[in-house]
């Protein structure tokens, strides 16, 4: 009998046991008093092929979220698009047409008063119809204002809630400071989204003798392919040169940083808090 006991003890655990202590695993399902926790939990989640690495990603991502505030992500005054109230119709086709956006702040005579959101769509039946002239108030949709210091997911969760995209930002003296929209912050979550009015210039240049620009979202076989390096892109964490630097440096590099790869430097030009731009590569003889 003990024997019978011995080599039933002996026996591998079954599939069906191991899939319920994988399920019991995971992080979800236990309680956490710190965001090291989660992360610890999430990368554990990883190394079970309980989730994916994108997955893991985002859910930090997620996390980071909660301490981000608008003015870390929105799109800084001097680089938005408006809308006057004064303008006339041929203008505000004109910036439409220029700009290739779908919503625009209408500002008032006072370029810190903000009257209302223009949609691009609510324009197409002025050019249908064939219209000199049109009341830009008339058409307008209510504007979200919302202050610098607002966190990040909580303006998510209000954009759901309300079905918006686009808030304006002000500072704490109700002055303009920039907007922010949906995809700002989606992109702060899954990375960035692009679509067909972005600039696509994701390449290789060389500038002169052994000095080569780069964005950062080139490939990373591209880049392995073009300076002939022989790097296992496969065992590498990372897509693009631009991962590549970060995954090496261990953290997000600010301009003026640099790596060192086989007979390659590669310096940081151009970079924002996010993410970077371009690289400038110089081959060393």
């Amino acid at each position: 009998m003990n024997k019978k006991l011995e080599i039933e003890d002996s026996k591998p655990p079954s599939g069906l046991i191991e899939r319920i202590k994988k399920f019991f695993k995971n992080p979800f399902f236990i309680k956490t008093t710190s965001v090291s926790e989660v992360s610890d939990f999430l990368k554990d989640a990883v190394d079970l092929n309980i989730i994916d690495k994108e997955v893991e990603d985002i859910a930090n991502n997620a996390i980071q979220l909660g301490k981000t505030t608008v003015k870390d992500i929105m799109v800084p005054r001097v680089d938005m698009t408006t809308v006057s109230s004064q303008d006339k119709t041929a203008e505000i086709i004109e910036t439409i047409i220029e700009s290739g956006h779908s919503r625009y702040p209408v500002l008032g005579e006072d370029r810190d008063e903000v009257l209302g959101i223009l949609l691009a769509k609510d324009i197409l039946p002025i050019l249908v119809n064939k219209k000199d002239e049109f009341d830009i108030k008339s058409m307008l949709r209510d504007a979200k204002v919302v202050p610098e210091t607002k966190k990040a997911d909580s303006l998510l969760q209000e954009f759901k809630e309300n079905r918006s995209h686009l808030a304006v930002v002000i500072d704490e003296y109700g002055v303009i400071s920039g907007l922010i929209t949906i995809e700002d912050i989606l992109e702060e979550l899954v990375g960035e989204i692009e679509d067909e009015h972005d600039q696509s210039d994701v390449e290789i240049i060389e500038l002169s003798n052994n000095k080569y620009s780069a964005d950062a979202k080139v490939e990373l076989d591209v880049f392995n392919e073009y300076f002939e390096l022989n790097l296992d892109v496969l065992a590498i964490d990372a897509e693009t040169i631009g991962g590549f630097v970060i995954d090496k440096l261990g953290i997000l590099p600010k301009v003026g940083d640099s790596l060192e790869i086989n007979n390659l430097t590669l310096k940081v030009v151009d970079a924002d808090p996010r993410k970077l731009k371009k690289l400038l590569i110089i081959r060393n003889n």
